[in-house]
């Protein structure tokens, strides 16, 4: 069993066992390899976000939040390569790219078979280009949308000419494989979208933003007829 197999085994092996927790030795023996491994093994999932937790001392072990996590996952081999494509984008001008990464981690922990083989073989066909966006931009976006929060940032148009600006976020557009923050600019006192490849710097502040209609910030630009992708239907309460 390789590790990739090994890790979604150990998963499935702790919720099986879910609320009792398992020792490092029984999964140890349960795997056939070391209590080394194991802990390793353990101490990875941990890294990546699966919601795993030891209790030390006598009588202690590892368990997992069953609540927290998924049953197993029969992705097709389509479904496999459309994942592998899909996280292959998410570059560092990309929202959310570090935890897409991570996404990444656990869906491959997630597959055997041919579509785990189909994947992979995928995955080492792709290539990119080095991003020019600059992290610890993409950062302060993404925790500005998340935590609903005023952001500052300074900003270059398409005519080159550099502003700051503090801006309300109101939520994300992506158009011909480049991504947008739609946001009311306090500046302009409109609803403007801003090229996150163009955002040169950008910090968080505490200052909580007012809500925006995506939809109504958008009317009247070029934009207006944006409409959500099909794809996270599943995903998203009804508009």
């Amino acid at each position: 069993m390789n590790r990739t197999a090994r890790l979604y085994a150990l998963v499935e092996e702790l919720r099986a066992a879910a609320p009792r927790q398992r020792t490092v030795a029984s999964l140890a023996a349960r795997f056939e390899v070391s209590a080394r491994t194991v802990q390793r093994d353990l101490q990875a999932l941990m890294e990546t976000g699966v919601p795993v937790r030891t209790t030390p001392g006598r009588g202690g072990g590892w368990t997992i939040d069953s609540r927290a996590t998924l049953p197993p996952l029969r992705f097709t081999v389509e479904e496999a390569s459309a994942l592998a494509a899909a996280l292959a984008a998410a570059d560092a001008s990309t929202p959310y790219a570090g935890a897409a990464r991570t996404a990444a981690q656990k869906i491959a922990a997630t597959m055997t078979g041919p579509a785990s083989e189909a994947a992979r073989k995928l995955a080492a066909r792709i290539v990119s280009l080095p991003p020019r966006a600059v992290s610890g931009v993409r950062a302060a976006v993404d925790h500005a949308l998340a935590t609903d929060t005023v952001l500052r940032l300074s900003y270059v148009d398409a005519a080159g000419c550099e502003s700051d600006r503090l801006v309300e976020p109101a939520g994300l557009l992506t158009a011909d494989g480049r991504w947008y923050l739609i946001a009311w600019c306090r500046t302009r006192r409109a609803g403007r979208g801003f090229r996150l490849d163009r955002i040169t710097a950008a910090a968080p502040t505490t200052e909580r933003a007012r809500a925006h209609d995506l939809a109504e910030l958008l009317r009247g630009s070029s934009a207006a007829d944006a409409a959500r992708p099909a794809t996270l239907t599943p995903l998203a309460p009804p508009p």
